[in-house]
Order: C-alpha cells, then sequence, then structure tokens
C-alpha cells in the first residue's frame, strides 16, 4: 500500500570527499553523465567538519550532482590543504537520508550508544532551514539525517 505525503526516510544522495573538484566532475559528470546542479565554497563553520571529521584548516567545497530524472542523488565534497591518502579520517562517504521522525532516530541513536555529532542547523542552498544531525553506525560509516522545517516564502 501506497502512503500519501512525506515517505518516513527518503534517501537523498551519496557524498564523496574528493581532492580535486575538476578531476571528479570529469568524471562524474563527463564519463558517468550526471548534471552539475550547484557548487558552492563551504563556510568555515560548514558542519561537513564536524561529521567527516575534517581537520578545521582545511578548505572545502561542494558540489551536487543530479542524474538523469533524479535530483541531488549524488555530492562530491572537495578537501583542499589536506592529503586524503595519508589520513585515516576524514570520512570518505556518507548516506544522507530526510527523515520525518528526526527526534526519535535521534534517541535511538543514542539509546544505541553510537557515535554522535553535534546536532546542526541545515541551510539549503534555496534558503529552506531545518536539522541535521550525524552519527556513525556499528561499523563506523557516516550516516547523516535531516529535516526540514521552514520553506522560502
Amino acid at each position: 500500500m501506497e502512503s500519501v505525503g512525506k515517505p518516513k526516510v527518503r534517501f537523498q544522495r551519496a557524498n564523496y570527499v574528493v581532492s580535486d573538484m575538476e578531476r571528479a566532475l570529469t568524471f562524474y559528470r563527463d564519463i558517468l553523465g550526471f548534471e552539475l546542479a550547484f557548487m558552492k565554497d563551504s563556510p568555515d563553520d560548514s558542519y561537513s567538519y564536524e561529521v567527516f571529521q575534517i581537520p578545521r584548516h582545511a578548505k572545502m567545497r561542494f558540489a551536487v550532482l543530479n542524474a538523469p530524472g533524479q535530483p541531488r542523488v549524488m555530492a562530491l565534497t572537495e578537501l583542499k590543504g589536506v592529503e586524503l591518502a595519508a589520513m585515516p579520517l576524514p570520512s570518505r562517504s556518507a548516506i544522507v537520508l530526510d527523515v520525518e521522525d528526526f527526534d526519535g532516530i535521534k534517541q535511538k541513536v543514542f539509546e544505541a550508544g553510537l557515535t554522535i555529532f553535534d546536532e546542526g542547523k541545515l541551510v539549503t542552498n534555496d534558503g529552506r532551514t531545518g536539522r541535521e544531525l550525524g552519527f556513525l553506525d556499528p561499523d563506523g560509516n557516516l550516516v547523516v539525517v535531516y529535516t526540514i522545517l521552514t520553506h522560502p516564502s
């Protein structure tokens, strides 16, 4: 049976940390056929520093890609000023989920004793605001959940 309204969980996108955005775009856009939805420099207080465990001195750029008929299903986070291959961290990939029961999931993750990062305020490229929370699954894989609270007028 199909539910009406927002699904409880909607897979938003995968994210890969890359060392060279142009090289990554050549692969994902020119070879695999993704389209660039938008790209922006990440602010110095970006939530990504904490959840991806990125050194604060690194410079970040963020690109979101569309697949044919599928908006914003892939993201690339470029890091400059750090050598990715030599680092045990940062987290190199993540899944991002748009969830209905943000507080319920937050509580269950806490009760499971998993590593939880401080909650962040989400501001999307189109002006929507919300909440986001990163945590590690039992095997150390990064999961970020979010919920949208406000929409631009």
